[in-house]
């Protein structure tokens, strides 16, 4: 049985198979990973109308591919008050906002309090509202800062409202790249732990890969083998998002971006690698609008949501500060031959 063949089968691809996906014909590659799309989600594309909110760009850490975090080439330091938090949830609500998405810099000057004390206070003005907030990375930093194991602090958001957590942290698990991109920063295996535990508290959590920088087509690979074989014990990750590098204002100096032909081709790689993950983002964000439109013919079937607001990666040069309009977006969806589907922060269509 070739390659082909195993895919329109439905076997699991090795290794080797999958690093060698990138040498099939591009069109061809696109063709399975829409094979395997439509198999499971059809010709509809999710959405959800969601908030996001980065409450601090103070932080400990100094990650070379960074351009939110205020410690490096960014002097505009921010952290916002819990009034200011409250009064962004209050007005995204009144737009029928269903999911408010928290993410930010891991401030050594807040407190672990601080960050819990906003869930809660979400979640009791608002307690229809989908509070996915708190990355690995960030659950670490809480960690060691505040003497607690990764256990206390899980269980701490649940606790005080948090529903799922986002997928970021994950960059590359390769701890060679990782140890030039973000030195300091959570480990794979930690990573790794940690949405595990999350996943036997009964939560669900997606997970990210950051690539089109300094790592290899192989380093990728891994990173969607470990995902999956993990996913395998936990059945706990909802969506896959393989984020696009942004080259602007940043340490690690990338010169030129990476080509929209080797983000498809990544796209649809990770469709076939991922039979276990059931959903797979371009997330917009990273990728623009029409490249994510495109890459929903490379076995992607998600676009994020409306954002409203972001503030991480339009720092590094993305055009993402502002959000897209609901109507803009559903049109956009339907032009591009798909249906539009929106869909609450667990996948279940609304």
């Amino acid at each position: 049985m070739n390659l082909r063949e195993k895919i329109l089968s439905g076997h699991r691809v090795s290794f080797d198979e999958a690093l060698s996906l990138y040498d099939m014909d591009f069109f061809e590659l696109g063709f399975l990973a829409d094979g395997i799309r439509k198999k499971l989600h059809g010709k509809k594309t999710y959405y959800n109308i969601n908030r996001h909110i980065n409450p601090t760009n103070v932080c400990a850490d100094v990650c070379k591919f960074c351009a939110y975090s205020a410690t490096r080439k960014n002097p505009n330091q921010y952290t916002m008050t819990h009034e200011q938090i409250m009064e962004i949830v209050k007005d995204a609500v009144s737009r029928d906002i269903k999911e408010v998405h928290i993410v930010s810099a891991h401030n050594p000057n807040t407190g672990l309090e601080w960050y819990l004390d906003i869930f809660r206070k979400i979640k009791t003005a608002y307690p229809q509202l989908h509070v996915k907030a708190l990355t690995a990375a960030e659950v670490d930093f809480l960690s060691r800062e505040y003497g607690k194991s990764y256990d206390e602090i899980l269980d701490l958001m649940i606790e005080n409202g948090v529903d799922s957590m986002p997928g970021g942290g994950a960059e590359i698990f390769d701890e060679k790249v990782r140890d030039y991109i973000c030195k300091g920063k959570v480990t794979s295996d930690q990573w790794l732990e940690i949405h595990q535990k999350w996943h036997e508290r009964g939560k669900k959590s997606n997970v990210t890969m950051l690539f089109g920088h300094v790592e290899s087509r192989a380093n990728r690979i891994d990173h969607m083998m470990r995902i999956r074989e993990l996913q395998d014990i936990t059945h706990g990750f909802n969506c896959f998002i393989p984020l696009v590098y942004q080259t602007e204002n940043n340490y690690l100096n990338i010169k030129e971006p990476i080509t929209a032909n080797e983000v498809l081709k990544t796209m649809a790689v990770s469709r076939i690698v991922l039979d276990n993950v059931p959903n797979l983002k371009a997330y917009w964000v990273t990728s623009t609008v029409s490249l994510a439109l495109v890459a929903q013919e490379f076995g992607a079937n998600d676009l994020d949501g409306t954002i409203e607001k972001e503030s991480i990666n339009s720092a590094a040069g993305a055009k993402s500060a502002n959000g897209v309009k609901l109507e803009d977006f559903t049109a956009l969806i339907k032009n591009s031959g798909f249906i539009p589907v929106e869909r609450d922060s667990l996948y279940n269509e609304i």
